[in-house]
């Protein structure tokens, strides 16, 4: 990933938030000329990501310091397994070495769970998103660490895609003189973003019920969610949509489906196999442990 302006006030945030005046610990208890040879080790498998980020990191603390990474994100790494060599001053490094390692660990967490469901609905038709469920500011990391898993972004924000979800119903049912129950409240819902969404802007809405989901196949929506739903409901919701597909024939529906809410590793592939296109998962991103990265002396 390359760090461009916006991650950089991000990397000097997190150190000042970290270093503060001064590490007095390294400051009290080494001269400032020693020098020293560091490797970064990982202590259980994964999914590498951030290599690039660490490396900005110990930059910014010191520009003398030399970074060498000896594999690149998206490496499956096996335990004890190098994966960077760091020189530089000891006052230096050691100052860094938090944040740095802080970000790798964190964003290969977020690789490792997702590699382990893209491996999980392997054979398949379905891909693994990520969702909105992110750290405030924060975002563009984790979706780049999904990526290194695997998995694919989902939409990025509020702005590059339509995702008409249940409270948007609820509101546009607010006003009975306008849309009186769920099924026109679709209907409304979808012809409205169709005229105002802007070009180009996929239109994704959410339903949790199979009767919903007939309503939406009516207005051939992008992307269809189902939401909280059963397995078997969900095979079921597969059979309509195919149903649907082949009375309006091929051309011009593309319907895609897609599952969300508590999906876990033990079920995805099982949701996986009634044949959805997509799932997608907000513990990717707001539940992934972080990886035990270390630092050591060499």
């Amino acid at each position: 990933m390359i760090a461009d302006a916006a991650i950089k006030r991000l990397i000097q945030q997190a150190l000042k938030e970290d270093i503060g005046p001064k590490d007095i610990t390294s400051n009290a208890v080494m001269h400032r000329a020693k020098k020293g040879k560091f490797v970064m080790l990982t202590k259980q498998e994964c999914v590498v990501c951030g290599l690039s980020i660490a490396e900005v990191v110990f930059e910014t603390v010191d520009s003398t310091i030399h970074f060498k990474p000896l594999v690149n994100d998206g490496t499956k790494a096996v335990k004890g397994k190098a994966l960077a060599y760091i020189d530089g001053g000891c006052q230096s490094v050691l100052a860094a070495e938090r944040t740095a390692l802080n970000f790798i660990s964190w964003l290969s967490g977020i690789s490792t769970l997702t590699n382990k469901f893209v491996e999980a609905v392997k054979g398949t038709r379905a891909k693994v998103l990520d969702t909105r469920k992110t750290i405030p500011t924060l975002r563009r990391l984790q979706k780049y660490a999904v990526r290194i898993g695997g998995g694919t972004n989902h939409r990025m924000g509020l702005y590059d895609q339509v995702l008409i979800k249940d409270n948007h119903l609820e509101a546009l049912m607010a006003e009975p003189t306008i849309v009186k129950d769920t099924r026109s409240a679709i209907e409304n819902a979808l012809k409205s973003a169709k005229m105002n969404a802007g070009r180009g802007k996929k239109i994704e809405i959410e339903v949790t019920s199979l009767d919903m989901l007939k309503a939406a196949l009516k207005h051939n929506p992008d992307i269809i969610m189902l939401d909280n739903m059963s397995v078997g409901k969900i095979g079921e919701a597969v059979r309509i949509r195919d149903a649907h597909r082949i009375r309006v024939g091929d051309v011009g529906f593309k319907v895609l489906l897609e599952v969300s809410g508590n999906v876990t590793l033990e079920n995805v592939k099982e949701i996986a196999d009634c044949g959805v296109d997509r799932i997608s998962i907000g513990s990717l991103t707001h539940s992934a442990p972080s990886v035990d990265i270390s630092l050591e002396a060499r």
